[in-house]
């Protein structure tokens, strides 16, 4: 086919779209009916088609058997966001151009020329990652103006992949690296991302507009970063799947850092079948962590001889530790040996992983401003907000900021001795305790209940579980294991060096095995000490 005949058959699939009229950024909300579906639009997509629980397999199944195309499902996700978003402001914008991704896509799944299991599905960008073709602002006014000059290296692979970009979520302003007390959700371009499940609780920072649109379902899936606990956090919050990758694996090109040292960008999904064909995109494999999930998470005594090691952390509250001891004893059911454990080392972590992110940020945000428009570094930065009233709206502090900026350089001695030595600690937290117990993975709660949003407070969010991990560079993947008043809580699973796919498909069965995801309701508020809705 000549590539005008093929431009002409995207044109054709794609106007019968247009035409019906896909709904603009920041859409008057209808109120969502059963299940959180958007009442008053007929639905483009195929009965069965549930977008609460339908997987990439599923979806790609469909639109290979032609009962589905790409654009419909596009239009679905775009009519959600238009309904839904309102309630929770997850979604900053919408890309001008996705339906006519997805024609281009439909014609593909036409012609058998598809690119693998992204092609066609909606993926939604945390907006610190840079797009050509829309503002990449990090919640910040000073990168409100025009789009970076290109796309970040996994935006250039996720189209490649035949992905849909979706559009752009909110986040924490900065990553939540700005204040000493922020508000997670918060940011001056986008306002405060709620909870969906409860509405005046909080989704948990940084990828928190990522973690609340997957839940209310306004994408098939989502990219997040983390630097310590932004995705894996926002993913237990709002009772979804997060995977934060091993460190390199995923290119940090064209993101908004805060450290080389810790920064990653990861997949989160509905799903962790969903995140590992994510994953297998953004980190260049196609087949990485996803050979055998699905049978890892259904077959039978899938759990069945695999040591998992428990770390209570009981500072999250006792009902956060009541449900890791149902959460252990199911596993206990379906042949896991669970094991307690303590890794060690965490108390020299916390004392010394903040300084050297100071130092790290300020080499490395200098670096990013100055290849956009705007502040042309850190000092200038700090300038702006001070002179920018829409930057302290909620909060007007920015101590992060200036500590970052009288920090020690990162070639200072002094930084070097403190970075080596959390390397060096925090791997051995890990890997001691994994060779010590013989285990598979360690597993801990990923996230406490949600605290009330407030502005004036800040957050309440010392949870030391990701810490680890993070400062190793090791994988962790969050996976739903239950409630609390009606609140999810995550349980966060973290193995050894690459060890991305044997977590991922550990985690497939952990989540097959517990089941305990459930579409939110949007509460406007739940007392404080409700009983939990059900038993899980």
């Amino acid at each position: 086919m000549s590539r005008r005949s093929l431009a002409l058959l995207t044109t054709a699939l794609v106007m019968p779209a247009l035409l019906a009229g896909a709904p603009g950024h920041r859409a008057e909300a209808a109120e969502p009916g059963a299940g959180g579906s958007p009442g008053p639009f007929a639905s483009p997509l195929p009965r069965g088609v549930d977008l609460d629980t339908v997987t990439i397999p599923e979806l790609q199944a469909r639109m290979n058997r032609g009962s589905l195309t790409s654009s419909a499902l596009t239009l679905e996700y775009l009519r959600r966001i238009k309904a839904i978003d309102p309630k929770i402001n997850a979604v900053l914008r919408t890309s001008p151009t996705a339906l006519r991704q997805a024609a281009a896509s439909d014609v593909r799944h036409r012609l058998g020329r598809t690119r693998g299991p992204l092609d066609g599905i909606p993926v939604l960008l945390k907006d610190n990652v840079n797009t050509r073709d829309m503002p990449t602002t990090a919640g910040s006014t000073a990168l409100a103006g025009g789009p970076p000059d290109k796309d970040a290296d996994l935006v250039r692979r996720l189209r490649e992949a035949g992905a849909v970009v979706l559009g752009k979520a909110n986040l924490s302003e900065w990553a939540n690296f700005r204040a000493a007390k922020p508000t997670s959700g918060w940011s001056a371009v986008g306002g405060q991302t709620n909870n969906p499940y409860v509405l005046d609780r909080n989704p948990c920072g940084s990828s928190s507009g990522s973690a609340a649109a997957l839940a209310a379902s306004l994408t098939q899936v989502a990219i997040g970063t983390e630097t310590d606990g932004s995705i894996v956090c926002p993913a237990g919050m709002n009772g979804v799947v997060g995977h934060k990758p091993s460190l390199g694996l995923v290119s940090r090109s064209g993101v908004v850092p805060i450290s080389a040292e810790q920064d990653t960008a990861g997949p989160m999904a509905r799903t962790v079948v969903d995140a590992a064909l994510t994953f297998s995109v953004l980190s260049g494999h196609r087949t990485a962590g996803t050979s055998g999930l699905v049978d890892a998470a259904t077959r039978p005594g899938a759990l069945r001889g695999k040591r998992i090691g428990l770390w209570r952390l009981p500072s999250l509250g006792t009902a956060v530790d009541a449900l890791m001891s149902r959460t252990a004893a199911d596993l206990r059911t379906a042949g896991a040996q669970v094991v307690e454990v303590t890794p060690p080392y965490q108390d020299r972590l916390a004392a010394l992983e903040f300084p050297a992110l100071l130092s790290e940020f300020h080499r490395d945000i200098d670096a990013y401003l100055a290849t956009r428009g705007g502040p042309r570094d850190l000092a200038e930065l700090i300038e702006f907000n001070r002179t920018h009233p829409a930057e302290q709206r909620c909060f007007a502090g920015q101590e992060l900021f200036e500590q970052a900026l009288a920090a020690p350089s990162t070639t200072d001695p002094r930084y070097r001795a403190v970075r080596a030595e959390l390397r060096d600690l925090s791997r051995r937290s890990i890997d001691e305790t994994m060779d010590a117990h013989d285990l598979d993975a360690i597993a801990s709660p990923a996230n406490p209940p949600a605290w009330t949003t407030d502005c004036a407070r800040g957050d309440n969010d010392v949870i030391p579980s990701s810490t680890p991990a993070a400062v190793a560079g090791y994988p962790s993947l969050s996976v739903p294991a239950g409630f609390v008043d009606e609140l999810p809580v995550g349980l966060l699973l973290m193995a050894g060096d690459h060890e991305d796919a044997d977590l991922l498909s550990l985690g497939a069965a952990v989540e097959h095995r517990l089941d305990a995801w459930r579409a939110p309701r949007y509460l406007p508020s739940v007392p404080a000490g409700a009983a939990p809705r059900n038993g899980r």
